[in-house]
């Protein structure tokens, strides 16, 4: 699903750019997927954690693969997106949110029926380097498939994809979880996860510090622009795009095969600040393969902060809590990600492509600061 998803994403914001030529497009896309993950993620978490998680993760696998078929249908029709009638892919993102918001948490809890406590540092590690390992696969795939085939054909392999994540879904085997013993209602229980978070400083610290440096730091919206600032086409930006998570996939693994990080804190601090460097000089960048590399690192940066909070999510959150904590963390996620995207698309309208990156990225190295300094318990933490 992550393969085909990532690979969506770049045909996508391709098509929109080259529709309407306007950044602010690209971030619109970002907050048509932000609001229902938004809006229906604490309820998402609720559901994953009354009814048997892996059927909500199929339900919500279901909306994705209709969305994606709508992308193709109207894309079929050539007359049909103009750049005075673009609303529609939004309209499509929207629905593809739906479904993502019940996946996310669902499948974030799920991990907890099929890995046994005692090896979530090593799980987490993988799990990641799994996932970042599509999101590498996805968008060259996508950026190729859209370059020398066209939308049409890569939208018909992105439902082909999803159609085969959802039959793997399907042959989950996990433990299962014993029945509550009596029904709370959904505004309660949703309060005992926001309560759970927000007891807990080092988690909220922590999902606080992804937040807003992806908020600010992230200049993956902009990709597009920045192949074209570079003189790449559609391949070259399934590659910028790739780029990011080829730099997790080695630290996941490197870290899926040594000990716990003796000072997790520190080096989750450290690790943002590389990132939002990175980014800095990601914008000032004119030659394609040193801001391919430039990504590369800030992936790999990334992917050290991904497992930290990864751990510390599942190795903190008690089972019958972990679908609601869950997607807590996912609204800190699509709020960072999407609404970073859209953050994007307006920073590049009112400063310039290149200002909004370099203002996210000094932005994301002042957040870092802010956290050390207001959350010591993060800092110090082992």
């Amino acid at each position: 699903m992550t393969f085909a998803r990532e690979a969506q994403i770049v045909v996508v914001g391709w098509q929109v750019f080259a529709i309407t030529g306007d950044p602010l497009a690209l971030g619109l896309i970002g907050l048509a997927e932000a609001i229902p993950l938004l809006g229906l993620a604490l309820y998402a978490g609720h559901v994953a954690d009354r009814l048997p998680r892996r059927a909500v993760a199929l339900g919500g696998t279901v909306a994705m693969i209709a969305a994606a078929i709508a992308l193709l249908a109207m894309t079929s029709q050539s007359s049909f997106l103009t750049g005075d009638r673009i609303w529609p892919i939004y309209l499509v993102v929207l629905i593809g949110g739906i479904g993502r918001a019940f996946v996310r948490p669902a499948v974030s809890a799920l991990g907890a029926e099929v890995i046994p406590r005692e090896l979530y540092p090593n799980g987490v590690a993988w799990r990641s380097s799994g996932w970042h390992l599509a999101a590498v696969a996805g968008p060259a795939a996508g950026g190729v498939i859209y370059g020398f085939a066209g939308a049409v054909t890569a939208y018909t392999a992105v439902i082909v994809l999803m159609t085969l994540s959802l039959a793997a879904l399907a042959t989950v085997r996990h433990r299962v979880r014993p029945v509550a013993p009596e029904e709370e209602p959904a505004l309660e229980s949703i309060k005992q996860g926001l309560r759970f978070v927000i007891n807990e400083p080092v988690l909220l610290a922590a999902m606080t510090l992804d937040l807003f440096s992806v908020l600010f730091g992230g200049a993956v919206a902009l990709l597009p622009v920045f192949a074209k600032m570079l003189g790449a086409g559609p391949e070259g930006l399934g590659l910028l795009r790739a780029a990011p998570a080829l730099g997790s996939i080695g630290v996941g693994v490197f870290l899926a095969h040594r000990p716990t990080l003796r000072r997790s804190g520190a080096t989750l601090l450290v690790a943002v600040a590389i990132f939002g460097g990175t980014m800095i000089a990601f914008g000032l960048s004119r030659n394609f393969y040193l801001s391919f590399a430039l990504l590369f690192f800030g992936g790999a940066a990334d992917g050290v902060s991904v497992v930290i909070r990864g751990l510390l999510l599942q190795s903190r959150a008690p089972d019958h809590l972990l679908g609601r904590v869950s997607s807590v963390n996912q609204i800190f996620i699509s709020a960072s990600n999407e609404l970073g995207a859209f953050e994007s698309g307006v920073a590049a309208r009112l400063l310039g492509v290149v200002p909004s990156v370099l203002f996210g990225g000094v932005m994301t190295i002042i957040v870092v600061v802010l956290t050390a300094w207001r959350a010591p318990q993060l800092r110090r933490l082992r």
